[in-house]
């Protein structure tokens, strides 16, 4: 698979069949994202929450792309109401689109749909693990406090190889209790996110990856820049 940044939690990612999962598409009023919004393809979206800085661009990217958005039920109900093309979930369940599998898991945060004039409920928040057509797995954690389930649930049972986790602190983790989360979810890889998009989330990606190496060595940092690409090596052992 292919994992391209497009700043904030916003990442689009690439399947080796050609499947493009855009997830959490912050896009047109996120500043850390140089790509125009007119620019983005996309097969399939991926929403964690409702949070305007993660629903973002979903309703017009679906709209004009024709690709459903997978989301909590609560969410979904907000987005059938619009006449947009959704796919409802909840945690713990699974799916299949194009040939991809899509688990729903915990995250610790709120999830108020505030891109409204006034705030409706938009469910609980989400993260989400995503299994490859070849059986990679990737896992978004949207935004979220550390918890336990990461070690017990995300990383013993799910083991994903890739992992990315915010560490831009006040809303989210930050890049201690990050570190934490990666050594506890235990992938091969581990990439931050939603991190200096705003004064508010300022952080060292540096500072994370010392913490990681020092909590784990055998996980390998990812540190990439909004439209550049990381291409995972993972072979079977």
């Amino acid at each position: 698979m292919e994992i391209t940044w497009l700043g904030h939690s916003t990442f689009l990612v690439e399947s080796n069949e050609g499947v493009k999962i855009l997830i959490d598409p912050f896009i047109s009023n996120n500043p850390a994202c140089p790509l125009p919004v007119e620019e983005i393809e996309a097969d399939i979206i991926c929403v964690t929450h409702g949070h305007s800085d993660h629903f973002g661009d979903a309703m017009e990217l679906s709209h004009n792309l024709n690709c459903p958005i997978i989301c909590i039920h609560e969410i979904g109900l907000f987005l059938a109401k619009q006449g947009i093309n959704k796919v409802s979930m909840n945690k713990g369940g699974s799916l299949v689109l194009e040939g991809i599998k899509f688990t729903m898991l915990d995250a610790k945060h709120s999830g108020a749909l505030d891109i409204v004039e006034e705030p409706v409920a938009g469910g609980e928040p989400a993260s989400f693990l995503i299994t490859m057509e070849n059986g990679e797995k990737l896992f978004h954690a949207g935004d979220t406090a550390l918890f336990g389930d990461m070690k017990t649930i995300i990383g013993e049972i799910y083991k994903p190889d890739v992992a990315i986790l915010p560490i831009g602190d006040k809303f989210t983790m930050g890049p201690f209790e990050a570190a934490l989360a990666a050594m506890w979810i235990n992938p091969k890889y581990v990439l931050p996110m939603h991190y200096n998009t705003f004064p508010a989330i300022e952080q060292d990606p540096a500072v994370f990856s010392n913490f990681v190496t020092q909590l784990n060595p055998k996980i390998e940092t990812i540190v990439i820049n909004p439209l550049e690409t990381f291409v995972p090596e993972l072979k079977d052992e």
